[in-house]
């Protein structure tokens, strides 16, 4: 049974696999052709893996750049890293974590044929990071076994559903109509900046649209424009650790040629995501439309946020720097209060900051993608923060989630437990049971929550 579980777990947290069995779904349920069943499979499939191949090198990239900050500025604290506190709960909880995040995909899949909460979940990884948090938190709180595996799914497979929805008209404006919502437990920061960013700016001041004279238009060169900023970055945190520490990094090169060929790489990174992502949707879009038609009426595929990043290339660098901006001057206030420091990540950083700099100049344009995303790096610095005591029950001192929905999500159910015990949990339960069921009876703008569909 155990061999079973960690297969499943390694399909299903495979977030291309996930996709491409979607699309295969959708376009058997068109009733296409054998060869157009087998390239829009395959398409999504390669794309992903393009993203992740990207991804990785720009998470390769960062973290030399991560320590050379970290050495040159002498700090020390905890770093949010969802892989890493995985790996850490995966010797305690292992089996749990598999069976929650089976029971989560499938409690997904219910919910999105028999709701109006329409969202398929497709970002394999975090569905297992997500499962993780589960199974720590409910664990600490006393559940085990079956009622453990039950309500961690449940609970999973609720928020995987109700978590695009929350946003899901922010996102329309970011994507301008496509049929996509957002699959990412960061949503929270992203609708936080995207809500401030409305009152701050105007969305037809794009990041996009910045007007830049002739001779700087070179600029407009996504891939160029990112290598020039990360330079930039690169150089300045080398030289602040020092030629004698980075050189135990860059090996035989020269250590601040080191630092620009990492800047370069990192551009690079960016650049085989965006190939990636266009790979994705050119399939993925077309096909969901046999799973909306055919399997879950309407369903609307939650995607990963490097799939947005194509929407605002501009807001990306901008997102990641006010983001990291805002992670550095939250690190300080804590400290200033004597709260655990938490280094400002570069990986959550990049990612949720740069998609809360999309969110951002959605609704608020450039100065809405700046703020925004410097508000969602104060809070991917002090909910970790927060959430460290609820995680530290089992032992997980030394790290923590990175991302805002894991904290809160850690938060509000720990607290809940906390205060009124059990009958908190399941009180939680209960609520999103309700949140989930009670739209069927009353009438809406459309047939998916939150989700208009263009004339």
């Amino acid at each position: 049974m155990e061999m079973v579980l960690e297969f499943l777990r390694d399909v299903l947290s495979q977030p291309a696999l996930l996709i491409g069995i979607m699309s295969c779904i959708g376009l058997i349920a068109l009733k296409r052709p054998f060869h157009k069943v087998m390239t829009g499979t395959l398409k999504p499939i390669l794309g992903y893996l393009m993203l992740a191949a990207g991804a990785g090198v720009i998470v390769n990239n960062l973290d030399p750049l991560g320590k050379m900050i970290e050495h040159g500025f002498h700090i020390t604290g905890v770093v949010p890293n969802n892989e890493a506190i995985v790996a850490v709960a995966q010797k305690v909880l292992g089996v749990e974590t598999m069976s929650i995040l089976v029971v989560g995909l499938l409690m997904n899949l219910c919910i999105a044929r028999f709701t109006k909460f329409k969202y398929v979940f497709l970002t394999g990884h975090h569905s297992l990071f997500m499962a993780c948090l589960m199974s720590a938190v409910l664990g600490t709180a006393g559940l085990s076994g079956m009622e453990l595996i039950l309500v961690g799914g449940f609970l999973m497979g609720a928020w995987s559903a109700i978590s695009p929805a929350i946003g899901q008209s922010y996102t329309s404006k970011v994507t301008d109509g496509d049929e996509i919502a957002i699959g990412h437990f960061g949503s929270l920061g992203y609708y936080l900046s995207a809500w401030v960013a409305q009152y701050v700016g105007k969305a037809e001041d794009s990041t996009e649209d910045i007007e830049i004279p002739e001779k700087w238009g070179f600029l407009r060169d996504s891939t160029l424009s990112t290598a020039l900023t990360m330079i930039v970055f690169y150089l300045i945190a080398a030289i602040a650790a020092g030629s004698e520490f980075v050189s135990t990094l860059s090996g035989d090169m020269s250590p601040y040629l080191y630092a620009v060929m990492s800047a370069m790489n990192f551009a690079v990174g960016v650049t085989i995501v965006y190939s990636g992502v266009r790979m994705i949707l050119g399939d993925l879009i077309p096909a969901f439309q046999g799973i909306a038609t055919k399997i879950i009426p309407n369903a609307i595929p939650a995607v990963d946020c490097a799939v947005f990043f194509t929407y605002a290339p501009t807001a990306v660098v901008l997102g990641f720097i006010s983001s990291f901006i805002g992670g550095i001057i939250g690190m300080l206030i804590l400290g200033a209060v004597g709260g655990v420091l938490i280094i400002p990540g570069l990986v959550p950083h990049f990612f949720c900051g740069a998609t809360a700099g999309i969110y951002g100049n959605a609704t608020g344009g450039r100065r809405g993608a700046a703020v925004g995303a410097f508000l969602n790096g104060l809070a991917i610095t002090f909910l970790p923060a927060l959430a460290l005591p609820v995680l530290g029950q089992l032992g997980f001192q030394n790290t923590t989630f990175g991302d805002a929905d894991f904290a809160v999500m850690g938060l509000v159910l720990g607290h809940a437990f906390e205060w009124i015990g059990m009958a908190g949990i399941y009180g939680i339960v209960a609520i999103a049971a309700l949140v989930l069921i009670i739209p069927n009876f009353i009438k809406t703008k459309g047939k998916v929550i939150n989700y208009v569909e263009e004339e």
